[in-house]
């Protein structure tokens, strides 16, 4: 914390010697450790707390990342549910305007017979070369 060397040390503990005395020196002492430890817990306490916001921040940002892509997400896939009923309805409305109309009592209409119209290879042939 603090950038004292040993010499440094031994000269604040002369100068406390003969200020305070040799009798209540071993309480002074007691009680600035005390008072160190305390002030050495506050400090870790503030920077735990810092710490801890500091972290907090950072979720809050990871938290509205998320929320954004989630809302894109959500977007693009309303865009394609939308798409996918437009289509949908379209076929939907194809089919029933090709489908013959079954109010009116109109049958369906009934399959060719097999080999009505077929055409022989060389009739196909002379199809092709008149057009």
């Amino acid at each position: 914390m603090f950038d004292i060397a040993l010499s440094e040390l031994v000269v604040i503990a002369v100068i406390a010697l003969l200020v305070i005395g040799p009798e209540r020196l071993p309480k002074v002492a007691r009680t600035a450790g005390h008072l160190l430890g305390r002030l050495q817990r506050y400090v870790n306490d503030v920077k735990a707390d810092i710490q801890r916001e500091m972290e907090l921040d950072e979720l809050r940002k990871l938290r509205a990342q998320f929320e954004d892509a989630a809302k894109s997400v959500e977007q693009a896939v309303n865009k394609v549910d939308q798409e996918v009923r437009g289509a949908t309805a379209e076929l939907d409305r194809a089919v029933t305007s090709d489908a013959p109309p079954a109010a009116a009592g109109h049958a369906p209409p009934e399959p060719a017979l097999p080999g009505a119209q077929e055409q022989t290879p060389a009739a196909a042939d002379t199809t092709r070369v008149q057009a």
